[in-house]
């Protein structure tokens, strides 16, 4: 206790003597499932996984990065390539330079070369943090290019996708990149190449229905919302109550839509050993 007080600041109150602590921001955080407040240093070096109930909280790309692959191998491609405002939405423009400078990214996706326990690999990270990891014509752009990177250079393609779908602003030329990646990856499989989807918290819309959901290997983190259209819209239009776990990653599991669903911890054991066992000796 005597260590948690040294971190806390000290304030006077407006209009009175006495002093409160002050919890420096960004210090705490809380679960959004059960609510436990814990440091959030202490969240970081667990992968994000509350210590309580174990519920995985949204990475940044960054960090899901610096989580899974080996440490200094990333090295980022097109990394130079920004939104313009092609239907001149209003305020879209504006809109997108906020989020990029509250995360330091460019766009929703961040997409690189890398290593797993040494072996080669071409990524592409979305993050919903940035625009709720919508789908527009640059995160399209940057993971088509990354997937062709990746049968240039004959090595598998891992995607982690975090996504409300395709970004509105941008109407039919969002809808599009939805073709455009899987005719990459098509492209990609033909050469006989290993592709890993890795669907994590949120993967909806126009992302899950299509290249997140056509991987090699369809793999999520646990409790991860899946779906296409909101519960609500189905529930409406099906006229009928859905289960309780609908959309979740358990439930796509249980009706044949995932090959696994892997705890955050064991995730880059598992992604490794796959690659492996996939690849095997051919060289990279």
């Amino acid at each position: 206790m005597a260590i948690f007080r040294d971190l806390l600041t000290k304030r006077k109150r407006k209009h009175d003597s006495k002093e409160e602590l002050i919890v420096p921001e960004g210090m705490m955080t809380k679960c959004e499932d059960c609510r436990h407040i814990q440091y959030t240093k202490e969240l970081q070096q667990n992968g994000k996984v509350c210590v309580k109930c174990g519920h995985h909280l949204k990475m940044t790309a960054d960090e899901r990065i610096a989580y899974i692959f080996d440490e200094g191998a990333f090295e980022e491609l097109d990394a130079h390539l920004q939104t313009t405002n092609p239907l001149n939405f209003p305020h879209y423009v504006e809109k997108v330079q906020v989020d990029v400078e509250k995360t330091g990214m460019n766009e929703a996706v961040k997409t690189g070369v890398t290593t797993i326990d040494g072996q080669r690999v071409v990524v592409a990270v979305m993050d919903a943090h940035f625009r709720m990891g919508s789908m527009g014509s640059v995160v399209g752009e940057k993971i088509t290019r990354a997937v062709e990177h990746a049968t240039k250079l004959r090595v598998p393609f891992i995607i982690f996708t975090a996504s409300g779908g395709a970004r509105m602003q941008e109407g039919v030329l969002s809808l599009m990149q939805m073709a455009k990646v899987s005719v990459a990856l098509a492209q990609h499989a033909a050469q006989k190449l290993l592709f890993i989807s890795v669907l994590t918290h949120p993967t909806t819309g126009g992302v899950s229905a299509s290249f997140a959901s056509v991987g090699d290997i369809n793999i999520a983190e646990p409790k991860a919302l899946i779906g296409f259209a909101g519960r609500r819209v189905i529930e409406q239009t099906v006229r009928e109550k859905l289960p309780a776990n609908f959309q979740t990653a358990e439930f796509l599991l249980e009706h044949g839509q995932l090959d696994a669903v892997i705890h955050r911890h064991d995730l880059r054991k598992q992604l490794s050993l796959l690659i492996q066992l996939h690849v095997g000796g051919e060289k990279q």
